[in-house]
């Protein structure tokens, strides 16, 4: 493949990997932006009026929406019209310099471009095009829009919240779209593993109804697991009586799982013969009978305070936490401790909260943070690096 321009100077697990990102809203930005966190160099394109996220509330300024900070930290901006004159020839002098290519422009759009895969690799041989869209773009349903809430609906998540709580909520986080871009990330990483040894590039298609059917699955499969007219789902999984724990002056995760948490629970609430009640003597017993379980379990937390709970439970063994609201969570001790949670300086934007890194490597050089580019702030630079003449997006044929 062509020789790679250098890039910023780098460091990272994927130093020296060279990522295009063309992107909206969450799903392929966030995957792009785990590749940036790791020291890839991330050129994310966008059109002159910038990715849509960056106008989402709450912002400073124009096109740099609180959230845009965090999905396109470690990032470089190039701001391209691809349906201008020259524009895809800059796109593909991009490509050519690229190891990776992330997309979530549907098929019929990346067609009418002329940029799917096969003008791609035409271009680039070597290149690893990732293509996530909504469903399979060889199924009935491969030309339909999706969205978050489309596929929690698709894949079966509104139903479980529906069979657990009696409403079809849909998850109050956009569930679907992270578990994408991380599947995304992962599918990329496993491609470039590929081609380093003695592989090829490729086209991966990450179609986000099979991502999250698939995801979903992996405990609601059930009974249809070993049975043909077996239930779908998990009795513990979607008992109505699943949920926090009242105690004496709050709420509580508290979860006795093994059967010996769970007999050391019932000595300390006063109630040892339910150790051996044949309902909830073992964890499978317990989990058959979550409806009844889980009602027990409310009506002896409230005996004791939060603070005793945990003092038990981490002396026994047991797992168990507070409920927390979210703001709580995320500025809890253990959070800060870890780095979950950050300030930094924004050349534009000022003191700004950073999203931290989750994982931790013991073999890492991590990156130096790089904040959110403004739109189109390195057009001229990447496509000068790539043997491209940035004054030929301003003309007019």
């Amino acid at each position: 493949m062509p020789e790679k321009p250098s890039g910023p100077s780098g460091r990272g697990l994927l130093a020296g990997v060279r990522v295009i990102e063309l992107a909206s809203v969450i799903m392929a930005p966030y995957a792009a932006q785990q590749l940036g966190d790791l020291g890839a160099d991330v050129i994310k394109v966008e059109p002159p009026t910038g990715d849509m996220t960056r106008h989402y509330p709450p912002r400073r300024h124009p096109g740099m929406g609180g959230p845009a900070l965090n999905l396109n930290r470690n990032k470089r901006s190039a701001a391209i019209d691809l349906k201008a004159p020259h524009g895809r020839d800059a796109l593909l002098a991009l490509l050519r310099t690229a190891d990776v290519f992330i997309t979530n422009l549907r098929p019929q759009a990346l067609d009418k471009l002329r940029l799917g895969y096969d003008e791609a690799a035409a271009a680039n041989p070597g290149l690893i095009y990732a293509n996530a869209q909504g469903f399979r773009s060889d199924s009935r349903y491969g030309t339909h829009a999706a969205y978050d809430d489309i596929i929690q609906a698709a894949s079966g998540l509104v139903w479980l919240n529906h069979k657990a709580s009696g409403q079809p909520h849909y998850v109050p986080t956009v569930l679907a779209d992270k578990i994408c871009g991380m599947q995304i990330a992962q599918s990329v990483l496993a491609a470039l593993h590929y081609r380093e040894h003695g592989g090829t590039g490729q086209h991966i298609e990450v179609p986000m109804a099979d991502t999250m059917l698939t995801f979903n699955l992996v405990e609601h499969l059930g009974a249809a697991a070993l049975e043909a007219d077996g239930a779908f789902g998990s009795a513990r999984s979607l008992s109505p009586q699943r949920r926090a724990l009242r105690t004496a002056d709050g709420w509580m995760c508290i979860l006795p799982h093994s059967d010996r948490n769970w007999r050391d629970f019932t000595a300390f609430v006063g109630r040892p013969e339910l150790a051996t009640d044949p309902r909830f003597s073992t964890g499978p017993d317990r989990a058959r009978n979550a409806d009844a379980f889980y009602p027990l379990l409310a009506g002896l937390t409230p005996q004791h305070t939060s603070a005793e709970w945990q003092v038990f439970c981490d002396r026994a063994g047991i797992a168990a936490a507070p409920v927390l609201d979210l703001a709580s969570a995320a500025m809890t001790a253990y959070a800060q401790e870890g780095g979950l949670l950050y300030e930094a300086e924004h050349p534009t934007e000022g003191r700004y909260r950073v999203i931290g890194r989750p994982v931790r490597y013991s073999a890492d050089p991590e990156p130096e943070l790089r904040p959110c580019p403004g739109i189109g702030q390195h057009t001229d630079e990447v496509l000068r690096e790539a043997g491209f003449d940035p004054s030929l997006l301003h003309t007019t044929g």
